[in-house]
Formats: structure tokens, sequence, C-alpha cells
């Protein structure tokens, strides 16, 4: 197999959550481009018809379907809609996330249970449902995780978002736990941890401190709009067969200069 070939989703088909805008979307471009078809979710039905507009726009066959994974019940019905469409699913990205700023003292319990539940107990859930009924049938599936650098240190002075840190910090040892017990089934499970890239949801924390983040990160800048679209199909292709278990940071190189 040449080294192309290697790269090429030709024939895959990828479940992407959360994948109607920002780094959700880039990695559904990024995967369609290389040939898979791609399913995106996302709870807002007016932002996956624009995020099919656009990637149809860039000749990228996708399926849209509206769903809320914080309501678990849905989950099976949500992968019934893409099975419907495609027949399978090759590649599963556990992106669709939540945050929430307080101090921790004053942190509400209801905060704490919406950021753990999309995070990390809906993650659990989708790739079981994926893995029982696509991939380990089959003995081969990959299971890319969207964590954090959140989830490998503490945070920076001013930024309050201990239950997104702690549930990117689950998910990391969550990919490790899930690759080493579905390795046996040819399951590739890895871990993207972005640093700072502008987004809906980072918008007003970067506002703040931003420009101390673009201080202390070597490569001296945010993430783009193209960053995360190499480690993505990296991760999903077979250039990477032999690696499971892993995470990526993706951040500029800011956690190793902390």
């Amino acid at each position: 197999m040449s080294v192309k070939q290697l790269f090429e989703l030709k024939g895959k088909v990828a479940l992407i959550t959360g994948g109607s805008r920002g780094l959700g979307l880039q990695m559904a471009e990024a995967l369609g481009e290389m040939g898979a078809k791609v399913a995106i979710t996302a709870r807002k039905a007016d932002e996956l018809k624009a995020a099919e507009a656009h990637l149809k726009s860039k000749g990228i066959e996708v399926l849209t379907v509206t769903n809320d994974l914080s309501k678990f019940e849905q989950i099976p019905g949500m992968v019934d809609a893409v099975l419907a469409k495609y027949g399978t699913i090759d590649i599963l990205v556990n992106n669709a996330g939540a945050t929430w700023g307080a101090p921790a003292e004053s942190y509400p319990d209801e905060a704490w249970n919406k950021v753990m539940n999309l995070n990390i107990n809906a993650m659990f859930f989708l790739s079981r449902e994926v893995g029982k009924r696509c991939f380990i049938p089959k003995k081969s599936g990959k299971i890319i995780n969207i964590a954090s650098v959140a989830g490998l240190s503490g945070s920076p002075q001013g930024m309050y978002t201990i239950a997104y840190n702690t549930s990117k910090g689950a998910a990391v040892n969550f990919t490790r736990t899930l690759a080493a017990e579905w390795g046996r089934y040819n399951i590739n499970v890895n871990a993207v941890c972005p640093g700072f890239f502008p987004s809906k949801m980072s918008q007003g924390l970067l506002d703040q401190i931003g420009d101390r983040i673009v201080a202390v990160t070597p490569l001296g800048r945010l993430g783009g709009d193209e960053d995360l679209m190499g480690t993505v199909v990296f991760l999903a292709s077979e250039a990477s067969r032999h690696i499971t278990g892993q995470y990526i940071a993706v951040d500029g190189g800011a956690c190793i200069s902390k």
C-alpha cells in the first residue's frame, strides 16, 4: 500500500458529533475531502443546514442528524439514522462538548452535571452503541475522542473551568482504557487534545486571556481553521493502524512551555 493510499478514506463512513460548526465542521470537511461519507450531528437544525451546504459545496457527501447527545435515550435512534443512510460506520469522532465557567467553591450542581453528561457520559454511550453495532462485529473501527490540553494540566490564571478540565482528563483515560479493551477487535481508539482555537465556545475566554495564551505558546499563535485537519485524517486512516490509546496535543506547543 502506498503512502497516499494509507491516508485515503474513500468508501469509509465517518460520524462526527458536534459537527455543525467550529472544530467539528473542520474535521468533517477534512474527512470528507479524503473521500469519506460524513454524518454530522448537532442540536440546532439551522446550524446543521448551513454546515450541510458548506460541505456539499466542497463535493462532500453528507447526512445531518439533529440530536441532543445529553438526552442519552436518543443515541440509538441517531445511530439508526446513520445506518439507514450508509449501512455502517467506520470512523467515530466524539467531538460534541460543553463548558461552564465558575469558581470551584460556587460551581453550580447543574453546570457540573451538564458538562459531565455531554463530555463524558455521552461519549461512552455513543462509543458503546457504535462499537457493539458496527465496529466489534466487523472487527474494525476508528474512534477519535476530542479531549483538550485542559485535561492535561491545571488552568491558566483567570480560567475557572473545573468541570471541563476534569471531563477532558477523563476523556484521555477513557481513550486509554477503551483502546486496551477493544484492541482485540482491531479497533483503534485515540484522542486529540486541542489547545486554544477561536470558536463560539471559547471566544469569551480568549477575549480575556488570549494575549497571555499566545505569549506562552512556542509557535506564537492560536489554532486556526486547518490545524486539526491533518491530525484527524491521520488518526482516521490506515496510516495510524498501529497506534492506539494515545493522545496528540494540537496547541502550538503551549503545554510544554508551562
